[in-house]
């Protein structure tokens, strides 16, 4: 079966976005792509949402179910209870209408599920076995336990999430169902292939272009508050899961969002006592009505909230669940098989990476990792290069710069718009007669150099200009290109001495000038030698005279 989440080569840019908002750094780049590491991924989907180039996709199953309708299934659909959010319609009715029309054969609300994993929370909270119990309700948390904290798989509480309690209780009550869970959550797609009781994940997205591919177009409502309103509708705001759960006496209860807070906690957990708390866990900062695939993120946070708020109306009537499913379930460590390396290579890693010193590792995320060394590990796995990191290559660029600069024979020098000279190189040193850069830094061009020719490329605009000329204050014949860079406001000249050569063009030019002359006289004597001979043999001057000017003008320009 396809990854659910994927990469468009053709989109990314190799910006490292998706690396720095990727907590477990389930990415590796390779020919200037952001490769998705499976097996290391928890599907949260950050990378997904974060992509400025839209770079990310996710595994479209639109085409799974309706095959499952046109072979005649019985297609019953599990709504997650942050529709209200991602829609923004008016009631549950709006939607199912719409739903139906696509050809599914029921609509029900996963809050039914919620309401049965709420149950078997309290349940394990009045056992009082486990002093920290963590919700079971995320499924990126899930994975990111499963995946790379074993240790806290004790407290993860071994319950079904509300999809799979839900599509047990449907297959329950219809064992011809085929269930189909709706949500805004990219990793309800993994759980869905792994589950029993799950046919098949659809995103809030998936069905938005669903219901556009069939002209089905949903009103902008406010929301109808329901007259009796189920508690377990509270699930997708943070702290939702808190409120839909029985008070249990002796554990205190706490909500945490976000990934990287999630995991701040279990290190808590690992190395200090709490006493008995229950907490819920969200891999997305606001919960479900932030997830990955709700459509508009404008209004991800508040008013999403609040709309289910609204929704969820008193929350003082339960769903009525006959026959209730058992929802108890098991958690084991998955792995994520990284490759782990000793300290010697990775210094010498460091140490390619040019942080020779301690002080060299800035540690500045730049390259999307936290610290140099977490990048020169992950440099080690082949998930990295050495070129992500900007504060090298800014060094080895100006390094390389700084030692042509330097070495090169042609003089340099670099003004901002105002003619104030910024860098100066030896060669230019030498050729001005300057004993060091003191002597010219920060000081007007006009100092060494007539300053006319750089002041009319800026006021011109130009991008350059390139001229041979004299400068009388040194007795030098120059070549001199000067560049105009308008985005950084800069005048750039590069000065070669030709003098040599000039002088040894005008040596020859002198040679040839000469020649010229003592040939005319010489022909000016041969004629007249010619002409007394040929007076004598019978020619004509004339023929003559044209004969020895074709010969003077050849030997003039030889």
């Amino acid at each position: 079966m396809q990854e659910i989440l994927n990469l468009n080569r053709n989109n990314c840019t190799d910006c490292y976005k998706c690396i720095r908002d990727c907590s477990v750094k389930a990415i590796a780049f390779s020919d200037d792509t952001a490769e998705i590491v499976h097996n290391e991924c928890i599907l949260c989907g950050r990378c997904y949402v974060t992509c400025p180039q839209k770079a990310k996709q996710v595994r479209n199953d639109i085409g799974r179910v309706k095959d499952a309708i046109a072979q005649g299934k019985r297609v019953v659909c599990s709504l997650a209870p942050s529709f209200i959010a991602n829609f923004r319609i008016r009631s549950l009715d709006v939607i199912a209408e719409a739903l139906m029309k696509l050809g599914f054969a029921e609509i029900q609300e996963t809050a039914i599920g919620a309401q049965l994993v709420s149950e078997e929370y309290a349940r394990i909270m009045e056992q009082g076995t486990l002093p920290v119990i963590i919700s079971s309700c995320c499924p990126s948390i899930n994975m990111l336990i499963r995946k790379y904290y074993p240790a806290m798989l004790p407290y993860l509480a071994k319950a079904l999430t509300p999809m799979e309690a839900h599509c047990k209780l449907i297959r329950q009550q219809q064992p011809d169902a085929y269930t189909v869970f709706v949500g805004p959550c990219i990793a309800k797609k993994r759980e869905g292939d792994d589950s029993p009781y799950v046919d098949a994940v659809l995103t809030f997205d998936e069905l938005a272009d669903w219901f556009s591919q069939e002209n089905i177009v949903l009103p902008y409502e406010h929301v109808d508050p329901m007259s009796e309103g189920a508690i377990a509708r509270l699930y997708p705001a943070t702290g939702g899961v808190l409120k839909a759960t029985a008070k249990v006496k002796g554990y205190r209860r706490i909500a945490i969002d976000g990934i990287d807070n999630c995991r701040a906690v279990f290190q808590e957990i690992e190395n200090d006592e709490f006493g008995k708390v229950f907490i819920e866990m969200s891999a997305c900062e606001g919960s479900c009505v932030n997830g990955p695939c709700i459509r508009d993120h404008a209004e991800r946070r508040l008013k999403g909230a609040m709309r289910v708020d609204t929704f969820s109306g008193s929350g003082e009537t339960p769903f009525v669940i006959d026959e209730k499913p058992d929802v108890r379930t098991t958690y084991t460590f998955e792995g994520n098989h990284q490759q782990f390396f000793g300290g010697d290579a990775i210094r010498d890693m460091l140490y390619k990476m040019g942080k020779t010193s301690p002080e060299k590792e800035l540690n500045c995320g730049s390259c999307g990792y936290p610290t140099c060394r977490d990048k020169a590990i992950a440099i080690l796995q082949g998930k990295a290069r050495i070129e992500m990191c900007l504060p090298f290559l800014k060094e080895k660029a100006e390094s390389f710069s700084d030692n042509i600069i330097h070495h090169t024979p042609t003089a340099v020098i670099v003004m901002d718009e105002d003619l104030m000279v910024q860098q100066i190189n030896p060669a230019a040193l030498k050729m001005f007669h300057l004993r060091n850069t003191k002597d010219i830094l920060h000081e007007h061009i006009v100092k060494i150099l007539d300053p006319q020719r750089y002041q009319q490329i800026v006021t011109a605009a130009l991008h350059s200009q390139t001229s041979k000329h004299f400068v009388p204050d040194y007795d030098l014949y120059v070549d001199e290109t000067i560049l105009y860079d308008r985005q950084y406001h800069l005048v750039i000249t590069l000065i070669r001495d030709i003098t040599e050569q000039e002088k040894l063009r005008m040596q020859g030019a002198d040679l040839k000038q000469q020649t010229a002359e003592i040939t005319d006289k010489v022909i000016e004597k041969q004629m007249r030698i010619v002409q007394e001979i040929a007076s004598l043999l019978g020619e004509t001057t004339a023929e003559t005279q044209i004969a020895l000017n074709k010969l003077k003008d050849a030997m003039s320009h030889e």
